[in-house]
This record gives structure tokens, C-alpha cells and sequence, in this order.
């Protein structure tokens, strides 16, 4: 291979995975900015009911977590299939249908744990009233789950056939529509009934469910997409496609539940230190989940190119569109830390009044835990994409694996020791999250380089 030759492919993939990276990280940023939109509405209702919303969202957001894990065993399946016969249509509709009757099939665990979430933050030690208020904002939010997994078994279709604006299209539709409906039912306009925090929830599930219907009505008009006729005869079983859907998106599934939770158990962990801990934290996590769309998205974009080329049989494809994503969100990750630590106050501003003393201590937290999550940009996304090129490879049980292990016993291992023990507080959890996103992001990376002596890549 000549060095014109290489350069050509090495531009043609960069090419090929930021225009499928973009509309992906857009996607993800709308969906991040509907849940901020929410948070900035309840901000108004006072630090308690932010605080509140804080516990209750994150543990919707566990069981959301845990169900995506699950509906992205789709993405790599369905790009592996794409390189062995781009013209696929059975085998994609099969994986399709599959990962939504596994979307109700996990639905009915997940709405028992949000039903009953009053009940588990009490036992998690959280103040009784913080929770009560999430209880009751949860029972009307987890009606909203299964319509956003069915979204996202639609979105990694779409995806993985590499035309993600329609995705992104419903999404950004979604944003004011969630807005407005958000701030008609926590507050109580156009004669409605203020209903706070539980109108947060129900908006946030109206939401989802027009989400999902906006992505179907696309995939049955569209000429390209209803050709794979995904919703004709959708009650058959299909047995074989159900355990494979749940073979690799299990230990996906567990694995981000492991990534998701070891943030959730931060906030419980800021509970038990005071009020304005838990505000702070709730608003720098927000931020730093923004800054995290950009590194998923490029995830996303890196599972759907090694999986095609994978399925294709091709081991230096696979290695050059696994490199490219990590080149790329190393590049994202140094600018996101610069704006972090240049900029904290503008950013803390969207969420709280900083010319309100009585927001101040929240604000200097604040701007504290934006500081350390500068520093774990680079980490969180060196672990996101190496996570996404080794899906593309359809390896995700040992990454399951290490996620467990740093996110759990060296996340919250040194975050519990350094704010308890040692006194630092929520500086000392937040340093806890930087260590285990660290100890992951050196084993997934790790894994990819040694790819081929472990066997991962499919040769044609």
C-alpha cells in the first residue's frame, strides 16, 4: 500500500465517522439538554426541591441507564451485519424487533424499583422529605420509560444504517416541546394545576412517548427505512435473535449500570453530608453530562464503523476506525476541561441565581466539583470510546468487568475514604469519580491495543 493510498483511507474514515459522530453527539445533546431543561424549571422551586429532584432523576436515570445498555446490543449486531451483506433487510428487522421485546421485558423490573422510590432512598439513609418529593416525581417519570427504550431500539437502527438525522430531528423537536410541557405542569400555567415536581415527571414521560412515536411514524414513511417493514407481524417470537440481543446487551447493560450507579451512589453519598453539597452536585454533574455527549456520541460513531468493518473481515479498517475515535474525543476532552476550569460561573449560572446570597455556598461548591471534573474529561472519554470500539468487536464481557472493578472498587473506594474519613467531603468524592474513570479508561484502552493477540478481530 502506497502512502497516497493510506492517507486516503485514514481521510476517508475520518470523514466517514465524524458525519456519522455529529448528528449522533447533536442526538445526545438535545436528549441531555431535555433533562437540563427540566432541572432549570425545578431550580426555580428552590435548592429542596432541586436537591429532590437530584435523588429522584438519578434513580430513574439507573434504570434508563440499565435499559440502553440492553437496546444497544442492536447497534454493533446490525453493523456487523451490514458488512457481511450491505443489503440485509431479514436479519436487520429481526434484531429490531428483538431488542423491543426485550425492552418489555425489562420495562417491568425497572417501573417496580421507580414505583417503590420513596421507599429505597429511605433505606439508602436520604432525608425523608428530599424523598418523599422524588417518590412522588417518579411515579409519574416512570411511565416514560419503555416509550424511550422503544426509542432507542428505533435510534440504533437508524444509526446503525448510517443515517442518524432523523434521530436527531425528533430529538431537537423534542427539547421545546419538554420545556413547554414542563413548565406548564410544574407551574401550573394555562389553567392547569401546579403540580411541581410530579409535573417534571409527567412532562419528562409525555416527552418520551412523542419521541418514540415521531421516530416511528419516520421508519414507516421514509422509503429507505419502511422497506425493513420493522412493525409487520412484531408479535412473532423469534427465540434465537431474543437471547442473542440479550447475550451482548447484558454485559452492556451492566456494564453502564456500573458507569451510571457509581455516579448515583456520589449523589446518595452527598446526601449524607448537607443540602447545599447535594445542589452543588446535582448542577456540576449536569454540566459535566453535557461536556459527556460529545465523547458517547463518538462512541456510538466508532461501535457502528468497527462493527462494519469487522463484519467485513478487514483487521486494518477495524484499527484505523477505532484509533481515529479515540484521536478525536482526546481532542474534544482537552477543550471541554479549558471551559470547565475557565468558565464555571457562566455555566453554573443557567441553573441557579448567582446574585443570590442564599445560593452562594452552592455556587462555591459548585464551581469546586467543576474543577476536579476538568481534570477526568480526558479519562471519561478515553473510557467511553474504548468501551464503543470493543463493542464493535462484540466484546463487552470483560469490559462489563473492568467496569465493575474501577468504577466500584476504585471510584467509590478512594471517593468514600477521601470524604469521610479523611475530610474532604464532596471534593473527596468527586476526586473518588476521577480515579475510577481513570482506572478504566487505562484497562479498555489496554484491551484494544492487545485485539488481535486476544483474538477479537474477525478476519475475511
Amino acid at each position: 500500500m502506497t502512502a497516497v493510498t493510506a492517507q486516503h483511507e485514514w481521510r476517508t474514515e475520518m470523514r466517514a465517522t465524524i458525519l456519522l459522530a455529529l448528528p449522533l453527539i447533536f442526538g445526545n445533546l438535545a436528549q441531555s439538554a431535555i433533562y437540563a431543561t427540566d432541572l432549570i424549571w425545578i431550580g426555580r422551586l428552590g435548592a429542596d426541591s432541586l436537591a429532590a429532584a437530584a435523588l429522584g432523576v438519578n434513580l430513574y436515570t439507573a434504570c434508563m441507564i440499565f435499559g440502553m445498555g440492553l437496546m444497544t446490543a442492536a447497534s454493533p449486531m446490525i453493523a456487523r451485519e451490514r458488512g457481511r451483506r450491505f443489503n440485509s433487510i431479514r436479519d436487520v428487522r429481526r434484531t429490531v424487533r428483538q431488542s423491543c421485546w426485550a425492552a418489555v421485558t425489562i420495562a417491568l423490573p425497572l417501573w417496580a424499583v421507580m414505583w417503590n422510590g420513596e421507599a429505597i432512598l429511605l433505606l439508602m439513609d436520604q432525608d425523608p422529605a428530599l424523598a418523599a418529593m422524588a417518590g412522588t416525581m417518579l411515579r409519574w417519570l416512570q411511565w416514560g420509560l419503555l416509550p424511550y427504550l422503544f426509542f432507542l431500539a428505533l435510534r440504533n437502527y437508524v444509526s446503525a444504517l448510517e443515517r442518524p438525522r432523523w434521530a436527531v430531528g425528533v430529538l431537537v423537536a423534542g427539547l421545546p416541546t419538554n420545556a413547554l410541557l414542563a413548565w406548564i405542569l410544574i407551574f401550573g400555567h394555562l389553567g392547569m394545576p401546579r403540580m411541581g415536581l410530579a409535573g417534571a415527571g409527567l412532562a419528562s414521560a409525555l416527552t418520551n412517548m412523542l419521541l418514540f412515536l415521531g421516530l416511528s411514524a419516520v421508519v414507516v414513511t421514509d422509503r429507505q427505512f419502511r422497506r425493513y417493514r420493522l412493525f409487520g407481524r412484531f408479535w412473532v417470537a423469534d427465540w434465537p435473535r431474543y437471547r442473542a440481543v440479550w447475550a451482548l446487551g447484558l454485559p452492556i447493560a451492566v456494564t453502564l449500570a456500573f458507569e451510571v450507579t457509581v455516579f448515583n451512589a456520589a449523589v446518595f453519598l452527598m446526601g449524607l453530608i448537607d443540602k447545599p453539597s447535594l445542589a452543588a452536585h446535582a448542577i456540576a454533574i449536569q454540566i459535566s453530562a453535557m461536556a459527556f455527549m460529545v465523547p458517547m456520541g463518538l462512541a456510538q460513531a466508532a461501535t457502528v464503523r468497527v462493527g462494519f468493518w469487522q463484519g467485513r473481515g478487514d483487521a486494518r479498517a477495524v484499527a484505523r476506525a477505532g484509533w481515529l475515535s479515540l484521536a478525536i474525543a482526546f481532542g474534544f476532552s482537552v477543550l471541554a476541561a479549558a471551559v470547565l476550569i475557565g468558565a464555571p460561573r457562566l455555566l453554573i449560572g443557567v441553573f441557579l441565581d448567582l446574585r443570590d446570597p442564599a445560593n452562594a455556598l452552592v455556587v462555591r461548591l459548585a464551581v469546586s466539583f467543576l474543577a476536579i471534573a476538568a481534570l477526568f474529561q480526558i479519562v471519561d472519554g478515553a473510557q467511553a470510546v474504548g468501551a464503543g470500539v470493543l463493542r464493535g468487536l462484540h466484546d463487552t464481557r470483560v469490559p462489563m468487568l473492568y467496569a465493575g472493578f474501577g468504577y466500584w472498587v476504585v471510584g467509590i473506594g478512594v471517593g468514600t475514604v477521601l470524604a469521610f474519613p479523611l475530610g474532604l467531603r464532596g471534593i473527596g468524592i468527586w476526586l473518588g469519580l476521577a480515579s475510577g474513570l481513570a482506572a478504566v479508561a487505562v484497562l479498555m484502552v489496554l484491551r484494544w491495543v492487545r485485539r488481535d493477540r486476544l483474538g477479537l478481530i474477525a478476519t475475511g
